[in-house]
């Protein structure tokens, strides 16, 4: 919760946060920015809310969003816990996209795509003794392993780990003995050598 008081809390408060992350569905949101507008609260709390949301500038709203089965768990679980009625339709506009084969070895599931900011928001799978071809990278490259193991050069990562390398570096052997699997948000335009 923001500086308000609880007190003086809006009771429509709590939706403010689905708002800031434009997880409501189409009319929902309408609604509640109308009454954010006549809210000093609810303003109040958007504008705490908003410095967090843009720390995830680089991540699209899509991935912030759980599946529709992980959504309908969800939306039960606050109904029974606020004792509220909490619309139950996930967002339509997410649709999970396929993994697809882009290398011997290598499968992408692209999350999102940013052709503005020249950024693609992707899950990477490496199979066991897979290479990824050595590259320089055109933007920086933000890498978060969900599973396995993967080598970077002379730094090994665990599940957990999180690596960030800058414009212009590059990544001369990325392997993995075990497979992998990880979150990679990139520039599409990094130089394969």
């Amino acid at each position: 919760m923001s500086s308000t008081s609880a007190r003086n809390r809006c009771a429509r408060a709590d939706e403010v946060c689905l708002y800031a992350l434009s997880a409501l569905p189409g009319k929902e949101a309408n609604d509640l920015q109308a009454h954010i507008a006549s809210c000093d609260c609810c303003r109040e709390e958007l504008a705490a809310l908003q410095p967090v949301v843009a720390s995830f500038v680089a991540w699209p709203t899509a991935i912030v969003r759980p599946s529709a089965s992980s959504w309908d768990q969800l939306i039960a679980r606050i109904a029974t816990e606020t004792g509220g009625k909490v619309s139950a339709s996930p967002p339509s506009e997410w649709i999970e996209p396929d993994w697809e084969d882009v290398a011997p070895g290598i499968s992408c599931k692209i999350l999102a795509s940013d052709s503005q900011r020249d950024r693609v928001s992707m899950l990477v799978r490496l199979a066991p003794g897979t290479e990824y071809p050595p590259h320089s990278h055109a933007g920086t490259e933000e890498l978060h392993l969900l599973e396995g193991e993967l080598w970077i050069n002379d730094r090994k990562l665990y599940p957990g780990d999180y690596n960030r390398a800058v414009v212009g570096t590059a990544d001369k052997r990325v392997w993995s003995e075990t497979g992998c699997t990880c979150l990679l948000i990139t520039s599409p335009s990094d130089l394969i050598s």
